[in-house]
């Protein structure tokens, strides 16, 4: 008896999404940073291995649309850290093009990423869907959030925020949303309400993160990017709506109503899902990882690049 109540707990707070009280999650490193075998792997309050992609709520309270998101590159930081969509567990782990690890150049005035960076989970911008907004297709990713708040976070937190406004960013063809959210233990949140509060209480911001967007990619050869809506935030509404979206669709990914594709969606509490995985199963994706090296392996981007304007 004491197993089917937990199980209905999982599936009432996983599936369904109500309100969540008194989460906690922690992460473990494997491997060493800056190279290819570096991964960040989640725990929830129970320790038990879990997938930030797949097992960690979208909301904080649903009642009052507050969000889960899960940090993947710190503010001020290099290194291209992502979810790994395509792995078991989907642990953090740093991108990699044309076999060498990604980091974000200084495109002058910037330094690194210029918010904490990460993803909503339980969320999927479906790469069959064309948006009726934008014309063109998800990226196949988690939602992306920047949040605009005054602590720098750590790798792997798992933090709540409210919705502000959104960017809708057209990268190689495809929709990437870019929500704009500030953690609600943020001491300024409460001042924090609509993409209008930031143009207003953090003049500069929201300029500088569409010129962060449109430039990020040129020092690697590639072309500005290109944004919907002619590079205008859309409002806090509009935003939560596309957010729910992206969770619909992804409920449709774990319950094979759409094609997971190249996806892995293992997970261990999704209870209704048919990619629920025992504990062991997950104890053993994780310990096939080595454990952290203690010798890290640093490398710290300080150059700044100047891109010239052509006029």
């Amino acid at each position: 008896n004491r197993s089917l109540i937990l199980l209905l707990r999982c599936s009432e707070q996983i599936a369904v999404g109500r309100i969540q009280t008194n989460m906690s999650f922690t992460v473990e490193e494997r491997g060493r940073p800056n190279t290819q075998d570096y991964r960040v792997f989640f725990k929830n309050s129970e320790g038990k291995y879990i997938s930030p992609f797949h097992d960690i709520p979208i909301y904080a309270n649903e009642a009052q649309d507050i969000f889960h998101a899960v940090v993947e590159v710190p503010r001020w930081t290099n290194a291209k850290m992502e979810i790994a969509t395509k792995d078991p567990l989907n642990p953090l782990k740093q991108d990699v093009k044309k076999g060498n690890l990604r980091y974000v150049a200084n495109v002058f005035p910037h330094k690194g990423y210029i918010w904490n960076y990460g993803a909503i989970p339980q969320t999927w911008e479906d790469p069959n869907h064309k948006d009726s907004d934008t014309g063109c297709c998800g990226d196949n990713d988690p939602i992306d959030i920047c949040d605009i708040g005054n602590k720098v976070c750590s790798r792997g937190d798992v933090i709540k925020v409210k919705v502000l406004g959104t960017l809708a960013l057209i990268d190689e063809g495809e929709t990437d949303w870019k929500v704009i959210v500030i953690n609600t233990e943020d001491p300024e949140a409460a001042s924090f309400n609509n993409i209008d509060d930031v143009r207003q209480l953090k003049p500069g911001y929201l300029e500088a993160t569409v010129d962060w967007f449109k430039r990020y990619k040129v020092p690697d050869g590639k072309p500005e990017n290109q944004f919907a809506f002619n590079g205008e935030f859309k409002n806090r509404d509009f935003a939560i709506k596309t957010v729910k979206s992206t969770h619909e669709f992804w409920k449709s990914l774990m319950s094979m109503k759409t094609n997971a594709g190249e996806l892995n969606c293992m997970n261990t509490t999704v209870s209704d899902s048919p990619f629920c995985c025992s504990a062991t199963d997950a104890d053993t994706v994780v310990e096939s990882v080595s454990l952290k090296d203690p010798l890290e392996n640093e490398m710290f981007h300080l150059k700044w690049l100047f891109l010239r304007i052509k006029l």
